[in-house]
C-alpha cells in the first residue's frame, strides 16, 4: 500500500515539475521583468500613456480585440438558421367510413431550425410529413395536437398552428337523385344545341354529417362544353362528369358523393329554319303621310336553336322607327333573337322606307268580332249599330286602290269582362302594314251571359 502511494505521489510531483517548469516559472519571471521595467521607467511609462497618440493607439487594439470577440460569438449564433416550409398537408388518421372530421386545417406552416447543411438535408430527404391521429376518439369536440415526423434530429421545429379543435360526426348517407347542368353553353357553335344529356346513372349516396345532408337541396352532374372535343351534330360521350352537391341558394356544400363522377351521353342538333323578314313600322308619320313601299336588303333568315323555339317560329318581326318621317330613309338594324333561337343567317338588315302622300278611305259594314271570350260566356250586341263599324285606312293611294277588304279586322277584346252590359273599345287591324286603321265608331256595347 505504502509503495502505491509512493508511485502516485511521484506522479503527482512529476506533473507539478512539468507545469512549474514550462508554465508558472516562466510567467513569474515574465512578470518580474516588467514590474521591474516598470519600477526603473515610471516617469517614462507615465509620459507615452499620458499622450494623445499613446490613447487612441490602445483605445484601436482595444475595439480590435472586442470586435473579434463579438465576431466569434457571432458566428455561433448566425450558424442557427431558421426557415419557414409553407403549405405543409395535414394527414388525419381515423375510421373515414365512419366518422366525418371538421375543424382540421388542411395545410399548416413549419419553421425548423438549426444548422443551414441540417435544413437543406432535412427539405431534401423525406419525411412523414405531418400528421394528427384521431383513432379512439368519439364524436364531439376535441384539442388535438399536429404532430411532425422529421428524420433529422438535430432540428428543432415549430408547427402553425400546432394545436386545434376538431369536431367529430358520426358519417351518414342518403339517397338523391342527379340533375343535370351545362357549364359554358355559350361557347358553343351558335348554330348547335344539346337537345339531350343521359346520364349513365339516375341516383347518387352522398355521405357526411347529418346536418349537412339535410342542406344538400340537388346534385348535379355539371357537363362542361369546353371538355367536348371538336363538337358537332350526333352523339357523343362525356367521361368523367364531375359531381356537385348545392343548397337551396346555389351555395356548394361540401359532403361525399359516391361514385364521384359519371359519364354523359349528349345528344347535339342543329335545328333549323328558312323564315321571312316582317317589317313593322312604330310611330306616326308627319300629318299627310304615308309609307308607299318597305324594302329590305333580303327577305327571308334562317334560324338556329332548340327544336321548339325553331318550329314555332313563322317569322321574325323586325320593328323600325318612322316616327315624324316626312321622306324616303334607309335603317341599318341589328336583328333581334327570339327566345330560343341562338343563331341568325344574317346579323343586321338594311331596311328602305319610301314615303308618299296619305289619302283616307272608308270601308263600310265590317262586322266586329270578339276575342277572348270565356269559354262558358255567350256575347251579342245591343243594337244593330253595334254589330258592324265602319272602317278608315289611311295611306299611299296606289296601296289603298288594290287593298282587299277581307284583310280589314275590327274587334273588341273581352279579356276579363264577365256577364252583364259593357261598352267596350274598337280596335281595327289590317295585314298590310304600310297602312293605318280606325274606327268611326270608337266603342260599342254588348251584353255577356252565361251560356
Amino acid at each position: 500500500m505504502k509503495k502505491i502511494i509512493k508511485k502516485i505521489g511521484r506522479i503527482f510531483y512529476h506533473i507539478g515539475s512539468f507545469f512549474d517548469k514550462l508554465l508558472i516559472t516562466p510567467i513569474t519571471k515574465l512578470i518580474l521583468k516588467m514590474m521591474n521595467f516598470f519600477q526603473s521607467n515610471a516617469k517614462n511609462v507615465d509620459r507615452i500613456i499620458g499622450k494623445k497618440s499613446t490613447l487612441i493607439v490602445i483605445s484601436l487594439v482595444l475595439a480590435f480585440l472586442t470586435f473579434i470577440i463579438i465576431d466569434q460569438e457571432s458566428n455561433v449564433m448566425i450558424d442557427q438558421y431558421a426557415e419557414i416550409l409553407y403549405n405543409q398537408k395535414v394527414t388525419a388518421i381515423y375510421n373515414e367510413e365512419s366518422y366525418v372530421v371538421e375543424g382540421l386545417p388542411d395545410t399548416v406552416d413549419i419553421t425548423l431550425v438549426g444548422q443551414k447543411r441540417h435544413i437543406f438535408l432535412a427539405k431534401q430527404s423525406p419525411s412523414k410529413g405531418v400528421s394528427v391521429d384521431l383513432t379512439g376518439l368519439k364524436p364531439g369536440n376535441h384539442k388535438v395536437t399536429l404532430k411532425y415526423t422529421q428524420r433529422l434530429k438535430s432540428l428543432d421545429y415549430k408547427l402553425d398552428p400546432s394545436q386545434v379543435t376538431v369536431t367529430i360526426y358520426e358519417k351518414v348517407s342518403e339517397t338523391r337523385s342527379l340533375m343535370v347542368d351545362v357549364l359554358h353553353q355559350d361557347n358553343l357553335d351558335p348554330k348547335l344545341y344539346i337537345s339531350d344529356i343521359e346520364l349513365d346513372r339516375t341516383n347518387v349516396i352522398i355521405k357526411g354529417a347529418a346536418y349537412k345532408l339535410k342542406k344538400v337541396a340537388t346534385v348535379k352532374a355539371l357537363v362542361d362544353v369546353n371538355n367536348i372535343p371538336n363538337p358537332k351534330a350526333g352523339e357523343m360521350t362525356l367521361k368523367d362528369v364531375s359531381l356537385v352537391a348545392y343548397d337551396t341558394n346555389g351555395k356548394v356544400i361540401d359532403v361525399e358523393i359516391v361514385p364521384k363522377s359519371v359519364d354523359a351521353k349528349i345528344t347535339i342538333t342543329s335545328p333549323s329554319k328558312e323564315v321571312p323578314i316582317k317589317v313593322i313600322p312604330k310611330g306616326t308619320l308627319a300629318f299627310g303621310k304615308s309609307i308607299q313601299s318597305i324594302e329590305t336588303s333580303v327577305s327571308t333568315v334562317t334560324v338556329y336553336g332548340e327544336d321548339a323555339a325553331v318550329d314555332k317560329l313563322d317569322q321574325l318581326e323586325v320593328e323600325v322607327d318612322v316616327d315624324g318621317l316626312t321622306s324616303d330613309k334607309e335603317f341599318t338594324v341589328t336583328l333581334k333573337k327570339p327566345v330560343g333561337i341562338t343563331e341568325l343567317s344574317t346579323k343586321t338588315l338594311k331596311i328602305k322606307v319610301v314615303i308618299d302622300n296619305s289619302i283616307s278611305k272608308e270601308f263600310e259594314n265590317r262586322a266586329i268580332q270578339f276575342e277572348n271570350l270565356g269559354d262558358h260566356y255567350k256575347v251579342q250586341a245591343l243594337t244593330e249599330n253595334d254589330r258592324q263599324v265602319t272602317v278608315i285606312v289611311k295611306g299611299s293611294e296606289d296601296i289603298i286602290n288594290q287593298l282587299d277588304p277581307s284583310s280589314i279586322k275590327a274587334y273588341i277584346d273581352l279579356k276579363n269582362y264577365g256577364v252583364g252590359e259593357h261598352e267596350v273599345e274598337v280596335k281595327v287591324t289590317g295585314d298590310d302594314l304600310r297602312l293605318t286603321y280606325s274606327s268611326k265608331t270608337k266603342k260599342v256595347k254588348i251584353r255577356i251571359t252565361e251560356k
